[in-house]
């Protein structure tokens, strides 16, 4: 039955997941806070989606402000029409005046990888932010893409079925950033219920 094996799958996937990674980044993110930097939240497709809601848990619960430049349709689909799907993050990141106190977080299934051109937006919105001096976080799937090779604190989902990466990895960027806006060190609002 597809249900039972979903859900085997993902109690294997939290039971493999780094908790220690997790645990680092809520410290950073604490540091970021600390020097008053700002969080920018990158993911396309559903992951997308994902850095709507983080954004409003992070400013909300944690008191970072952050930002997900897929927020703003307009402007995404003005730098998509005139410059070019690649550079929606690396332009975004550019006019925000993104600095060394700031810090950018992936959401991605796979991380980007320019070679198979896949999400080539976030490995250019990467780039300027290692030009620039921000820490990279991320929490992705598969081997972590471009992300984890450039990332300073990066969770990798971990695949325990290559036919279901994407859920898996989309439903665990969910996990882990509700288990980070309810960390001690970041939560400063309680939720309502």
């Amino acid at each position: 039955m597809h249900t039972q094996v979903f859900f085997k799958e993902v109690v294997e996937v939290a039971q493999q997941i780094d908790l220690n990674t997790i645990e680092t980044l809520a410290h950073e993110l604490k540091d970021l806070r600390d020097r008053n930097g700002r969080l920018f939240i990158l993911g396309v497709g559903g992951s997308a989606g994902n850095c709507s809601h983080a954004v409003n848990d992070f400013r909300k619960l944690c008191g970072i402000e952050a930002y997900a430049p897929v927020d703003n349709v307009s402007e995404l689909t003005a730098r998509t029409n005139d410059e070019g799907w690649d550079t929606i993050f690396s332009g975004w990141l550019k006019v925000s005046k993104a600095n060394k106190n700031d810090a950018v977080l992936v959401f991605s299934v796979g991380g980007g990888n320019l070679e198979k051109n896949v999400s080539p937006n976030i490995v250019q919105g990467l780039k300027l932010a290692k030009e620039r001096g921000l820490k990279i976080f991320g929490v992705v799937g598969r081997d972590g893409g471009y992300t984890k090779q450039v990332g300073d604190c990066v969770v990798v989902v971990p695949t325990v079925d290559a036919s279901r990466v994407t859920p898996h990895a989309e439903a665990f960027q969910g996990v882990v950033w509700h288990c980070l806006v309810s960390h001690p060190v970041l939560q400063q609002m309680a939720t309502k219920w």
